[in-house]
């Protein structure tokens, strides 16, 4: 915990963080469970509760690209202040609509589409500002420990959703959400970002931008990974693995809990929540002792065996095995979702960091397509049938991107 106790600016974006992320995972599990409950009886459960899920990926399509340019135009912190605030304004409203009995799944479709385009925002742009709170010699233990927000959050924001659901229903859960993302804004406020790059503070520099259009922006941040960082785009193609073909699993977790462990929401809370001990695990690990050996041979195996884990949790109907088969894929996505944005936010200059951590978010817009096409097989075959088939596709395209990516493997 080095950087969290050095430096006050990187603790407050941690909080700010924590505070996003559980308001996240509370409302994919919120959703997810909505949806279902609302599409009781449609014959389409598994299409609708993968769509709705997956859905806040879409608006990435078009507004990832304006991020890159907004958070390396404007200033980083005054975004995110102003979108986290829109974004609690939305959830609390969403809440009250909850609690009528004028609710159909479709507005849970519309909330998620929105709040979608809210995330598409805020997430690339606070993972930048790890790099603006902590000199460069501290980043490999700053993004680690912020990856806490992720793995600790997906413990507390499902585990306690879950009860709520089960007890009370979903009003309460939408209104955390809601308190938690004012949370983030309040803990944004004073914090400040004293290591970011003078190409970012220069007068001059930022009227020349300014000058640039959003278009030439974008093409400028592309040319320079095709030119002098093909490494970064190796890592974007890899990415796709974890973050888009093996997410599904997330999204499936309702259904599963239902067909094959004939458990209920507050289960369902308690599976989703045991995927941030593994990742908790992950990040500790690599906080503590850092990385053991190349990472470009971390990406690849990570994949490898978080595929191979997805297709084991896929046979789990005893309900201790699916805890812990769960927790240890959690570990290696974890683990590469950590070891990719470090090397990215290290090895990429600052001017350039938010279209790069833009472009690398791009690809989980895919989500809500392969999302479809996985809700479209559970509901044909089941949801063991569909986990199955993403973990063997993962580990497919994981051994085709081992043989080309060289790139990829030399990184140290």
């Amino acid at each position: 915990m080095d950087s969290w106790l050095a430096y006050r600016d990187f603790r407050l974006l941690w909080f700010a963080n924590f505070c996003a992320f559980t308001g996240q995972w509370l409302q994919l599990l919120s959703i997810g469970w909505l949806v279902k409950e609302l599409s009781a009886g449609s014959g389409a459960g598994g299409l609708l509760v993968l769509s709705a899920s997956a859905l806040n990926t879409l608006p990435g399509l078009v507004v990832n690209p304006l991020t890159g340019v907004l958070g390396d135009r404007l200033d980083r912190r005054k975004l995110a202040i102003v979108v986290q605030s829109i974004a609690a304004a939305l959830a609390l409203g969403f809440a009250f609509l909850v609690d009528t009995d004028h609710i159909r799944y479709w507005h849970a479709y519309a909330y998620v589409l929105i709040s979608g385009s809210c995330l598409a925002i805020t997430q690339p742009i606070q993972q930048v500002m790890i790099s603006n709170t902590v000199p460069r010699g501290a980043l490999t233990n700053a993004y680690a420990i912020n990856t806490l927000t992720v793995t600790g959050t997906r413990i507390f924001g499902p585990f306690v959703g879950g009860i709520l659901i089960a007890s009370i229903g979903f009003f309460w859960n939408f209104a955390m959400e809601a308190a938690l993302y004012l949370g983030v804004v309040l803990m944004l406020i004073p914090m400040r970002t004293p290591y970011t790059s003078s190409a970012l503070t220069s007068d001059e520099t930022a009227g020349q931008r300014q000058r640039i259009t959003p278009i030439a922006d974008i093409r400028d941040g592309l040319r320079h990974l095709w030119r002098q960082q093909k490494e970064v785009l190796e890592i974007a193609l890899i990415s796709v693995i974890p973050n888009t073909i093996l997410h599904p699993l997330w999204f499936l977790l309702p259904l599963f809990t239902v067909e094959v462990l004939q458990a209920h929401a507050d289960m369902g809370g308690y599976l989703l929540a045991v995927t941030g001990v593994g990742g908790l695990i992950s990040t500790l690990c690599i906080a503590t002792w850092g990385f053991p050996f190349r990472r470009g041979h971390i990406l690849i195996a990570t994949c490898i065996l978080g595929s191979l884990s997805t297709m084991l949790f896929s046979q789990c109907s005893w309900l201790w095995a699916a805890f812990i088969v769960l927790a240890v894929m959690s570990f290696f996505q974890a683990y590469f979702r950590t070891t990719a944005g470090t090397l990215v936010l290290t090895i990429v200059p600052d001017q350039y960091r938010a279209r790069t951590m833009a472009l690398l978010a791009y690809e989980r817009s895919s989500l809500i397509g392969v999302s479809i096409l996985v809700g479209l097989l559970a509901d044909f075959t089941s949801a063991s049938m569909a986990i199955l088939a993403i973990g063997a596709l993962g580990l497919s395209l994981t051994l085709a991107c081992f043989a080309t990516l060289r790139r990829v493997r030399a990184l140290q």
